[in-house]
């Protein structure tokens, strides 16, 4: 395996809207799908959908949804022999509101991702131990990414941490052994307290994070593109202009993208610069997962940007 991914996995119940309904009324939707996600999945199949073979450890429920999710994620070849159901749990779910400026709100229910545990990380070691990364986002129990960055530590393996959703009960004790740290503006605001309102701003709270001890922090700022701070440095990568119609999971296509492309030969910044391109692209369709390009897709749509 290249990629480990540890984390969750979603059933994205996604509602396009032309507002938000008022307390006490009741709107007409424009449309509605139904889609796998879960930023751990989301993740590990953008990564794979680069050619990353990829692992996920993750949990699924004993409903409706579990067989479909496993389905789906070995649809995109990733190998779910540590993706296991919970008895008498829910699935997790996402349910998703997107807006006419491709705008979206979510709401997220961990369901049977609440139950990944420790235990599940060391029942994969003997394949985890194989893996070039892992992967790792908070839609899990804290206690279970602290393990596996701990994991990674011990065993050599570089570890990509996504704070999101953010959650200020993270110890940086431990999240200072990641080894790269990926949050977007509002995550980065919500730990540092600081504003986001500009790059000099972003800049300066990606810096307070540094100063804890971590190595790399790379904050995705939507159209505003991509910084990259570390000790010595910052380098912004420049977003592509598209016409973006839902900007659901554009997060996720840029850190499974980065993952498959630092694997490939540590090279950090061109990893951003791919995974920027692959991240916009994403946001040109619907959906989240079906929206990721494929890398045919995305060679080509460099090719017309140069």
């Amino acid at each position: 395996m290249d990629i480990a991914v540890i984390g969750s996995n979603m059933v994205d119940l996604i509602s396009y809207i032309d507002k938000m309904p008022k307390e006490g009324e009741t709107l007409e939707a424009l449309d509605f799908e139904i889609g796998c996600g879960g930023k751990g999945a989301n993740q590990a199949v953008a990564a794979a959908k680069m050619g990353s073979k990829v692992m996920m450890v993750t949990k699924v429920g004993d409903d409706i949804f579990a067989d479909n999710t496993i389905k789906n994620l070995e649809s995109y070849g990733i190998d779910t022999e540590f993706t296991s159901k919970v008895p008498g749990a829910a699935s997790g779910v996402a349910p998703i509101f997107v807006d006419p400026e491709s705008r979206n709100r979510i709401l997220i229910i961990k369901g049977a991702n609440q139950h990944l545990l420790p235990e599940d990380v060391n029942r994969s070691a003997e394949k985890l131990k194989k893996c070039s990364l892992i992967v790792l986002q908070l839609e899990i129990p804290l206690q279970t990414i602290y393990h596996a960055i701990e994991f990674g530590n011990k065993h050599g393996i570089p570890v990509i941490l996504n704070p999101a959703p953010a959650s200020k009960d993270l110890d940086f004790e431990y999240v200072c052994k990641s080894d790269f740290f990926i949050p977007n503006e509002s995550e980065l605001e919500i730990l540092t307290g600081m504003p986001v309102e500009n790059e000099e701003q972003i800049r300066e709270a990606a810096s307070t994070l540094i100063e804890k001890g971590l190595k790399n922090v790379i904050v995705t700022m939507g159209s505003r593109g991509v910084m990259w701070v570390t000790k010595e440095k910052t380098h912004t990568v420049e977003s592509h202009k598209v016409a973006a119609i839902d900007t659901t999971g554009a997060g996720d296509a840029f850190i499974g993208c980065f993952a498959h492309f630092f694997v490939q030969n540590g090279d950090v910044l061109n990893a951003i610069k791919m995974a920027t391109a692959f991240a916009a692209l994403s946001v040109t369709k619907r959906g989240t997962q079906t929206s990721y390009p494929s890398i045919e897709e995305l060679e080509q749509f460099l090719k017309m940007r140069v």
